[in-house]
């Protein structure tokens, strides 16, 4: 369940472990900018946990630019 949805700008929800995610989307000369903000969690390194959202985004960019 989404704890907010803004159309054409902002998607944030709750993950199981009750930590927040937003991810905003800025139209741009004809594309479309995706940020991802997350709470980190404390049992991996920050820079770890950024790799792995980034790495969910590039696949998602991958998929979309089909």
């Amino acid at each position: 369940m989404y704890d907010e949805v803004v159309k054409h700008q902002r998607i944030a929800y709750t993950i199981a472990d009750g930590r927040k995610v937003v991810v905003g989307f800025q139209a741009t000369g004809g594309q479309t900018r995706v940020a991802e903000t997350f709470e980190a969690e404390n049992m991996h390194p920050h820079e770890m946990q950024r790799a792995g959202w980034q790495a969910i985004l590039d696949n998602f960019k991958r998929y979309a630019g089909r």
